[in-house]
This record gives structure tokens, C-alpha cells and sequence, in this order.
């Protein structure tokens, strides 16, 4: 549901950061194996389960040079149907979309500005022009043209001229969402003829409909994280905590040569649904809910599971079946040409109509997010979004109930819109008391 640092920055900042070892999703792959003694203060034994996993990183395919030099042709062509002159991004997300740069931002302004025709140009801060150098000749497709200022200099001037440069000083500039606002008002300002409007046309329109090598990254990345999320079901016990059991997730993304994590959260806490700072132990006989996922050459997953150790009660098992009827009834009406706000309203009629009503009262969020290289982006399954869905788009899948006080039960799958419809990534969890079948 959300992104997994950000979740366990929420329980790892009020459980102490000695408790649990260091592993920040989101943060690529290549972790080394986990011992079988576990790693940390407090850690339990890692049981079979997970000691039998594997390695997933020789079924991972790189993203080509190939593809995104297309990448940066259809953000071009995209340019001239939304008549942007230029498109200026920082590092981030985006950038490593079109060219692989992985970049530390900071305030020094380092980004690419993008023309409509030609090569990309780079403006960087000058001590660093070997380290742009470096990254973008790796490719011959990404140019070469790297533009400097120095510490006593502005970065603004010099987009500024690089735009006079261009015949573009009085041209529409798209300005990538990621661009912070001091940065956006110091272009502005230097190039003070130039129109800046937003550059989400042109990068949503290229990130929101994922290739097949996309789709191939994203499905490995599901992959591991049910399988992660079984092997940790099948050894938990009554009495850990969330520190051991964030432990042997960590351990087991580990054992497949990836970094993840999850956020754990146990009884009354499940009806936060984003969790709760609250130290938690799990009990049998009452619901417990993992989220969040891993990333594979930067592509995420998002997945959530609820279930309870033993005998659930008649009242968790209905409200199980409720959000689990609504997650299907939510893919079998996410279909190209649907307004997404309709995908949004299917799965919350069927919770109004088993009495969890009426609109946000037991189900508060949105029913999806779109998925990549962001755990969030481009575009929502949320009430009155009336953009239509496109063959290879992917979302999250997560209606929920939440009953404060009591338990909350999410189920969160990612899908992917074929021509025919969506389908999961990940086969749907069949019930609270055996969340991955028998």
C-alpha cells in the first residue's frame, strides 16, 4: 500500500534502531545470504522455510540500452504532441527511466534537460562532470554535451542559456514532477520568457504502460515477495514480535539476492492501515497483516496479506471474504477503456453493500496506485479519476475493511491490463486462516 522505507521507517524509529538490522527497501538487489542464526539483537532462528529459498537474480534481465534509447524517442514525440520546446528533470525515478543516471540529490541542481529534437544536455555542478561523464557514456544514444557551474555560480543562469542556446528562451518548458519548487522557481525566474508547465504528460505517458521487459522485472519482484511472505508464515509462532519476524523477511529477501522489508502489524493495529509505531506481538486467534515488497532493477512490488495464526473467528472470516469478493469484482472490471474511477467504485459497492458503508467510512483509501519504478505513480483507481485504463498499465489491487478497535483486513495484489483484462502477478490469497492455500 505504501512504499516499504517508508513504512519501516515508521516502526523502526519507535522500536530503536539496534533492533532491527539496517535493510532499506527499495534499494536494488545483490544482498548477501543470511546465516541460519539470524542477524541482530533478538533475532529467532531462521526455520526451513526460509533456509530453502533461492537466489531470483539470474532470472533478472537488465532493461536494454535499446529500449531506452525509445524510451527517450517516445518522451520526444510526446514533447511535440504536448508542444514542449524541452523537458528538464533532476535525478530521481524518471532519469533512471530514460538513462540509467543514478544520482544523490541535494540542493546542487544536476538534471537533464531534454529537447524536443537532439540529444539530451546535462547541467551539473562542475566538480561533478566526470562522475556525469561517467554514466552517460555508457551510452551513445545519451549524448555528451555536460554544461557546468560553478559553487559561485547559478544553475539557473546556465538552463537559462542552454535554453537561449536552443532558439527556446521563449519556449513551453515541461518541468518533471520530482523537480522541487525553489529549483522550478529558479528556472523561472532566470529564463523569465520561457512557459513552464509540467512535464507529467510526457513522463506519465511513457512510465504508466510497461514494456514486456517491464513486465517481466515487475513479475519476478511479485515473485519473490509472496515467496518471502510464505516461507515467513510457514515458521511464525505465537509470541514473536515484529522485530524478529522483520528480521527473518529481511533474511529471506536476502536468501534470493534482494533487499525488501515489510511492515508487521498485529490485532487492533491491522485496522491503521498504514500501521502503527506501537511495539506489537503476535498472538494466535487474532489478525495479522504484512505489506510492501522489493525492488528488482528498480521495479517494485506491493503486496499484502492478512491472516491469523489458528482459528479465526465467524466475524474475521466474513470480513475476509467481503474485501477478498471486492479485490476480484475490482480486476474483473479493470479493463482497457474503463474509467479508473469505475474500477474504484465496483470494489467499494460490494463493501457498502455487505454493510461496511457507505463511501470511506470502514474502506478510507483509494483502491489503487499505479506501480514501477515508483512503489506509487502513475495513475490512481481512486473515486472520479475518470482516465481510462491502457493495455499494459499496472495497479495495485488492495480494497480493505478497517474496524477501529477491533482488526483490519487488506488483501493487495498487483495486476497488469492485458487486451483481454487484468490479471495478477500473484495468485489471489484464499482465505484468513490459510492465506496460501493448503
Amino acid at each position: 500500500m505504501s512504499t516499504p522505507s517508508r513504512r519501516r521507517f515508521l516502526q523502526t524509529s519507535a522500536l530503536g534502531a539496534a533492533a532491527l538490522p539496517v535493510v532499506l527497501a527499495g534499494c536494488g538487489q545483490s544482498a548477501a545470504p543470511a546465516s541460519s542464526a539470524g542477524d541482530g539483537a533478538g533475532a529467532a532462528k531462521l526455520p526451513d522455510s526460509i533456509l530453502a529459498l533461492q537466489p531470483v537474480t539470474p532470472k533478472i534481465v537488465p532493461i536494454t540500452d535499446a529500449e531506452r534509447e525509445q524510451r527517450l524517442r517516445k518522451a520526444q514525440e510526446l514533447m511535440g504532441q504536448n508542444k514542449m520546446d524541452a523537458l528538464f528533470m533532476r535525478g530521481g525515478s524518471s532519469l533512471a527511466y530514460y538513462t540509467n543516471m543514478h544520482w544523490f540529490n541535494s540542493e546542487r541542481t544536476m538534471g537533464m534537460l531534454l529537447p524536443q529534437k537532439g540529444d539530451p544536455i546535462y547541467i551539473t555542478p562542475a566538480f561533478e562532470k566526470n562522475r556525469a561523464l561517467e554514466q552517460i557514456q555508457r551510452a551513445s544514444f545519451l549524448g555528451h554535451d555536460v554544461r557546468t557551474w560553478q559553487e559561485d555560480e547559478s544553475p539557473y543562469t546556465l538552463i537559462a542559456r542552454t535554453l537561449a542556446d536552443l532558439k527556446m528562451a521563449t519556449g513551453r518548458i515541461g518541468i518533471e514532477e520530482q523537480v522541487p519548487f525553489f529549483m522550478s522557481t529558479g528556472i523561472g525566474e532566470a529564463a523569465a520568457r520561457a512557459h513552464l508547465v509540467s512535464g507529467t504528460p510526457v513522463t506519465a505517458g511513457c512510465r504508466s504502460v510497461k514494456s514486456a521487459a517491464e513486465l517481466a522485472l515487475m513479475q519476478i519482484a511479485n515473485d519473490a515477495t509472496l515467496a518471502v511472505y510464505h516461507a515467513v508464515w510457514k515458521g511464525l509462532q505465537a509470541g514473536m514480535t515484529q522485530v524478529q519476524v522483520g528480521q527473518w523477511i529481511d533474511a529471506a529477501y536476502a536468501r534470493q539476492g534482494l533487499r525488501g522489508g515489510a511492515s508487521i502489524n498485529v490485532g487492533k493495529y491491522t485496522a491503521l492501515p498504514h500501521g502503527s509505531i506501537e511495539p506489537q506481538q503476535i498472538e494466535e486467534g487474532t489478525v495479522l497483516m504484512l505489506d510492501d515488497g522489493c525492488t528488482v532493477e528498480g521495479y517494485q512490488s506491493d503486496i499484502t496479506r492478512t491472516f491469523v495464526l489458528g482459528k479465526a473467528t465467524d466475524k474475521m472470516k466474513k470480513v475476509f471474504d467481503i474485501v477478498q469478493k471486492a479485490q476480484t469484482t475490482a480486476r474483473e472490471a479493470a479493463k482497457p477503456g474503463v474509467a479508473m474511477g469505475d474500477v474504484d467504485a465496483a470494489a467499494r459497492k460490494v463493501v457498502s453493500d455487505a454493510g461496511y458503508g457507505p463511501d470511506y467510512k470502514y474502506f478510507g483509501h483509494r483502491l489503487g496506485h499505479g506501480i514501477g519504478l515508483d512503489g506509487h505513480e502513475w495513475y490512481y483507481l481512486v473515486r472520479g479519476n475518470p482516465r481510462k485504463i491502457e493495455v499494459n498499465m499496472t495497479f495495485s489491487d488492495e480494497p480493505g475493511i478497517y474496524i477501529v478497535g477491533e482488526f483490519g483486513v487488506r488483501l493487495e495484489d498487483d495486476m497488469h491490463i492485458t487486451p483481454a483484462g487484468a490479471e495478477w502477478f500473484t495468485p489471489q490469497s484464499p482465505s484468513i486462516e490459510q492465506p496460501f492455500g493448503a
